[in-house]
């Protein structure tokens, strides 16, 4: 059996696996119906460089993250990029493979000529926080949020 981490873009056949992985994410996380998913990975995939990125071992989706990439006036016209969703399945935390998943987040972004990415998280704990900095993130500015979907608890 290999265990080795294969990393690829979504599609919409990995609908229902990513929503199985996203009750992973958080209590809160409610999915909703596979149509509208679907349609909206095809939106996401409409922005240039723009993914959800899915890392499978034994062709079990068991981390992800979604990359995207928007365009700027500014800076010369350099991109930035936002990271949303990372996930990684609860049997599988501490093992490396959100780092390797926000590794390659990175690249892309780069590779699109991406002057910075932008990571929130609503965690407040030690771990995670640790993670994304070992992961090369560093808290380094303030971040404002105005929600119409009520703050997650975790």
């Amino acid at each position: 059996m290999n265990h080795q981490l294969r990393l690829q873009i979504a599609t919409v056949d990995d609908i229902d696996a990513l929503q199985a992985l996203y009750v992973h994410l958080s209590k809160d996380n409610v999915n909703y119906s596979t149509k509208l998913a679907k349609r909206n990975l095809v939106k996401l995939s409409q922005y240039e460089g723009s993914c959800v990125l899915v890392g499978e071992i034994d062709n079990v989706i068991i981390v992800s993250r979604t990359l995207v990439i928007v365009p700027n006036l500014t800076r010369g016209g350099a991109s930035s990029a936002l990271i949303e969703n990372v996930v990684t399945h609860s049997d599988y935390r501490g093992l490396g493979y959100g780092k390797l998943i926000l590794d390659a987040a990175s690249n892309r972004a780069w590779e699109h000529d991406c002057y910075k990415i932008i990571l929130t998280t609503g965690s407040t704990k030690p771990s995670t926080l640790d993670f994304y900095e070992s992961a090369g993130f560093e808290q380094s500015r303030t971040g404002f949020q105005k929600r119409r979907i009520a703050v997650r608890t975790e």
